[in-house]
């Protein structure tokens, strides 16, 4: 049977328990997204808990039913980095300030907050890093759907505005589809300029105007 997340890692602890995950980190394109999430284990139905899974082994229907669901049982808050602000600490840091950011637009104060990876932000809060945390603990699980969802749905309404690089299905990640719109179209203001195929681009227009 495959390993579906469950609350062992939550039941370690006394208090309330949140997750947090990011979603982005790899894209040429668009935000890094960060959720938090705190489930209210009194109010949140057992089947409901039974399809929360890791977001990338949920369809895309499945994520929009389940984040919908998970606002109606949870205390949920997203925050987002930027490409300038990408750009300019780098990704890894992005993605911490926008974890911290999710876990501070909490109206609740979680005790501990269980976090998706090896690395924690800085919180006011013990923390406890999980590798493949998204597949093992219901609350980081359900952060990494709020995430995925909410960045998708972004990055769904952006591509309406830039229809040649396919964001809609690749969400901004580096596809064949990406990189030749890249080539053909150029570099645009929902890139990220630090990352190798743009910075790569960007050295080539300069070239080409020099």
């Amino acid at each position: 049977m495959p390993q579906k997340p469950d609350f062992s890692f939550e039941d370690k602890y006394d208090g309330l328990i949140c997750g947090i995950d990011e979603v982005g980190r790899g894209p040429l394109a668009g935000p890094v997204v960060a959720a938090a999430v705190v489930i209210h284990r009194a109010r949140a139905p057992k089947d409901i808990l039974a399809q929360i899974n890791d977001s990338k082994k949920l369809t895309a229907k499945k994520r929009l039913y389940l984040f919908n669901k998970i606002n109606e049982f949870a205390d949920v808050s997203v925050a987002e980095c930027n490409v300038e602000e990408i750009d300019k600490i780098n990704i890894l840091q992005a993605s911490l300030k926008a974890m911290q950011q999710a876990y501070a637009g909490l109206d609740a104060r979680p005790a501990v907050a269980l976090i998706d990876g090896n690395r924690a932000p800085k919180l006011p809060c013990k923390t406890e890093t999980i590798v493949e945390g998204d597949g093992k603990s219901l609350s980081i699980a359900a952060a990494s759907i709020i995430a995925k969802h909410y960045r998708d749905s972004l990055m769904i309404r952006i591509a309406n505005d830039f229809p040649h690089y396919g964001w809609a299905t690749n969400a901004g990640y580096g596809t064949a589809e990406h990189l030749k719109a890249l080539e053909i179209h150029g570099v645009t203001v929902h890139h990220r300029r630090s990352f190798a195929p743009v910075s790569k681009r960007l050295l080539k227009e300069s070239s080409a105007n020099n």
